[in-house]
């Protein structure tokens, strides 16, 4: 982006960067998928740490910005609300289940984790509007500053 401000760059450096995450997080779940149950239950054990780490981070991170008019602060209060909420559900399905109860079980961490997959897919296409309505933003008072 020719003339980019420091912002911009840095803004498209963090959008990049989900490109990144997206395929570690394809790599950790196809190996996981050829890993024996104790694998994969370690490895859901280690990425439920990483998630609740950095959901941590951004719930500081919100804290630290003083954003309190901030509508991301709703979402975010929301996605922890669902977040508690699933994490009940799985570690109530941990206990000694039949084999329906497994097949039940399956089923809705299937739609569960399609459900996230389109969450996280909507919320990349409103990372990209607001990359673009921050670009337009500066440019706007860059141009403004200019004919001041």
């Amino acid at each position: 982006m020719p003339n980019a401000t420091p912002v911009e760059l840095e803004l498209r450096g963090d959008f990049a960067k989900l490109k990144d995450e997206v395929e570690e997080a394809q790599r950790t779940i196809i190996e996981a998928a050829g890993q024996d149950q104790a694998g994969v239950d370690a490895k859901v054990d280690e990425v439920r740490r990483s998630a609740d780490a950095r959901a941590a981070e951004l719930r500081d991170k919100a804290k630290k910005a003083d954003r309190s008019e901030s509508h991301w602060q709703q979402v975010q209060s929301d996605w922890d609300q669902h977040i508690k909420r699933t994490r009940a559900h799985i570690d109530a399905k941990k206990a000694d289940i039949d084999a329906s109860d497994a097949e039940d079980a399956a089923e809705w961490a299937e739609v569960d984790a399609e459900d996230a997959i389109s969450f996280a897919a909507s919320a990349i296409t409103e990372a990209e509007y607001a990359l673009l309505d921050a670009v337009r933003a500066r440019k706007r008072a860059d141009a403004l500053a200019g004919s001041a």
